[in-house]
């Protein structure tokens, strides 16, 4: 690796041993991320660990709730609905003694998906299980192990007697994985940098594109009666059924534009209609009254996400209208949760050169790129910051799927490559 003059020459091996010697508290701090759970709406633990842990290490701390009115504003904000988290987001500032470095956002989010049948669990999703060099846990890949990363490597730089000479933010956020809102919040709380990364699991690769997500719930009302008699009522679970059927049609159309976009073109099906959520009935042996549907779909890059919202809520008004009961009793659609657009990282940016040198030195290979079907926060800070904002991070896999897992050795690469990529975005000053 070529260091810039400005940095040491013994930056690599010094910041090397500093992440090696204090791996073993990363992983304890990853650990004890991990066994605080924090599915939607209960991350305040999770954050007060985290708040502590920031405030251990000496940076200015804020802690805030989202602003609800503010948000209602941005176009980037996901629907509030009742199941929309309270907890608060968390901040931990860096100020130099000299500004004389570049300003960077170090991000990750603390919420989680929930578990599934824990019972399919080789051990317990929150006990943070290491076993064959992985540790196991809802949340362990997706994504505390990375925060904990970037956590670590301002220890490292620490231990070495550096510290950043820019003003640098680690944000710890909430509701990543339903609206997109934490993030979305500390951006209108003002917080600005002139790069972002987020070390969300991405296997050792950068990010170039992701897209964006549209949630939707749609709720049916049905006629109930007896089933002796269901000629004379109106099944909601039925139509539930005719309503989902139909909108595959409208995953089919969608996934047909890809062609317009080159870096999704050549896959099969970017765009994912999910049935995440069924509703309905009371009794085996009623016709159901009420029966409703979660959804969400994707979005490529470049697509605006109200006028897609407006073709969804057109095709279940068309789709409605040419069904007999539908037609006079309409379903109710309601938006609850991401309306977020997708985004692309523009190539040759100094800070994707930085992180690329970063990534040779520590792995001894250049640094890959992909697209990724699927919501970033990223987006926050690409879309409305203008910056380069960069997803990267270490080898993970079943993530929202039973024994999440994220690779041991790959937190202490990404570590030293978080340390090293700050050193020389930043620059560096005696602690």
């Amino acid at each position: 690796m070529t260091l810039p003059p400005t940095l040491p020459e013994d930056l690599v091996p010094r910041l090397s041993e500093a992440v090696d010697a204090g791996f073993d508290a990363q992983i304890a701090l990853t650990r004890e991320l991990v066994r605080r759970p924090s599915q939607r709406g209960a991350e305040h633990a999770v954050q007060d660990l985290v708040f502590a842990e920031l405030s251990r290490r000496g940076l200015a701390m804020e802690r805030f709730a989202m602003d609800r009115a503010a948000l209602a504003r941005h176009p980037g904000a996901g629907a509030w609905s009742d199941s929309h988290s309270e907890a608060p987001i968390v901040t931990g500032i860096h100020r130099p003694k000299a500004e004389t470095g570049r300003s960077l956002i170090l991000q990750g989010h603390v919420d989680v998906v929930p578990t599934g049948p824990e019972a399919l669990w080789t051990s317990p999703p929150y006990e943070a299980e290491i076993r064959d060099g992985r540790m196991y846990g809802r949340g362990a890949g997706d994504m505390k192990s990375g925060l904990a990363c970037a956590i670590a490597a301002l220890d490292a730089l620490r231990a070495c007697g550096w510290q950043p000479a820019a003003t640098l933010y680690l944000e710890s956020v909430v509701e990543e994985e339903s609206t997109g809102n934490g993030a979305l919040s500390a951006h209108l709380r003002g917080y600005r940098a002139e790069a972002a990364l987020i070390p969300e699991p991405t296997g050792e690769s950068l990010v170039r594109a992701n897209t964006g997500v549209i949630w939707f719930r749609v709720e049916f009302a049905g006629i109930p009666c007896h089933v002796s008699q269901m000629g004379e009522g109106q099944n909601a679970i039925d139509a539930a059924i005719r309503t989902i059927a139909a909108l595959r049609e409208l995953e089919r159309d969608w996934n047909a534009r890809r062609v317009s976009h080159p870096r999704f073109a050549g896959l099969a099906k970017p765009i994912n209609l999910n049935v995440g959520k069924i509703e309905g009935g009371e009794w085996a042996s009623s016709v159901p009254a009420a029966a409703a549907v979660d959804f969400r779909i994707s979005l490529l890059p470049g697509w605006s996400a109200p006028e897609h919202a407006a073709e969804i809520e057109s095709f279940l008004a068309e789709f409605a209208a040419a069904d007999p009961y539908l037609a006079q009793n309409p379903p109710k659609l309601v938006w609850n949760g991401f309306m977020a657009e997708g985004y692309e990282l523009p190539e040759g940016s100094a800070a994707e050169a930085a992180l690329g040198r970063a990534h040779l030195a520590v792995t001894g290979r250049a640094m890959g790129s992909h697209i990724m079907p699927a919501y970033l926060d990223a987006r926050i800070h690409a879309l409305y910051e203008g910056i380069p904002a960069m997803n990267y991070g270490p080898v993970a896999g079943v993530l929202h799927g039973i024994d999440e897992w994220v690779e041991i050795e790959s937190l202490r690469r990404v570590t030293l490559a978080i340390a090293l990529f700050v050193a020389e975005w930043c620059g560096l000053e005696p602690v």
